[in-house]
């Protein structure tokens, strides 16, 4: 399948086949779904936690005699009955999110999402990019070429490989990200509007699936 290939001008210099079994999946919007799920319980911490009558201060002592008061008995005011005592089944940080993820599974919802991404023509490959420093206002100026520079998480570019320029150059924009390809998720293709590859980074998708 053919694709138009930019240079970081935004002007199409070529023609580029890219691979069907990674731009041409069918979409699966069941098996992304429970993909997603999974990976953003994984990501969720515990923070919520309630405090029960052995974690509370205090209450070390029974606070009257068992008998002969007439009043009901207690053994300590840190009990779950008193007003500042203990909380009975209440949420605690020691909680797991965390859900089991098939590999191939979460590989398949990657591929079903950028499928989708590229028939939307949301995805554009560029031939390569240069910079002379590393500058936000240099990255900007490519970037802009690609995206609507007034929106939040406009697009991401991803890379072949690390480069400290490109990535230091993009870390203060807010309408752009910057990864490596082989740190690409599926939570990274679906919080992006658009996807820029540079043409190396193709190729590495490709390498991952045989």
């Amino acid at each position: 399948m053919k694709a138009e290939l930019y240079n970081q001008k935004g002007e199409v210099i070529d023609q580029i086949d890219l691979p069907e079994s990674i731009f041409k999946r069918k979409w699966n919007p069941v098996l992304v779904h429970q993909v997603l799920v999974a990976l953003q319980s994984n990501q969720r911490k515990p923070i919520a936690h309630a405090k029960g009558r052995g974690e509370v201060r205090g209450g070390g002592r029974k606070p009257w005699r068992q008998k002969g008061t007439g009043r009901a008995r207690h053994g300590s005011i840190r009990s779950p009955l008193w007003i500042g005592g203990g909380v009975t089944f209440g949420p605690t940080k020691e909680k797991k999110y965390e859900k089991k993820i098939n590999k191939k599974a979460k590989f398949n919802a990657l591929l079903s999402a950028l499928s989708k991404k590229f028939e939307d023509k949301e995805i554009k490959i560029i031939d390569k990019i240069e910079i002379e420093k590393p500058k936000t206002k240099e990255m900007a100026n490519v970037l802009k070429n690609f995206l609507n520079i007034q929106k939040k998480n406009q697009g991401l570019l991803i890379l072949s490989e690390s480069n400290k320029d490109i990535i230091r150059s993009t870390r203060n924009l807010k309408f752009a990200d910057v990864i490596i390809v082989n740190n690409l998720s599926l939570l990274d293709v679906l919080k992006y509007k658009n996807l820029i590859f540079v043409k190396n980074a193709v190729d590495k998708i490709e390498n991952r699936i045989k």
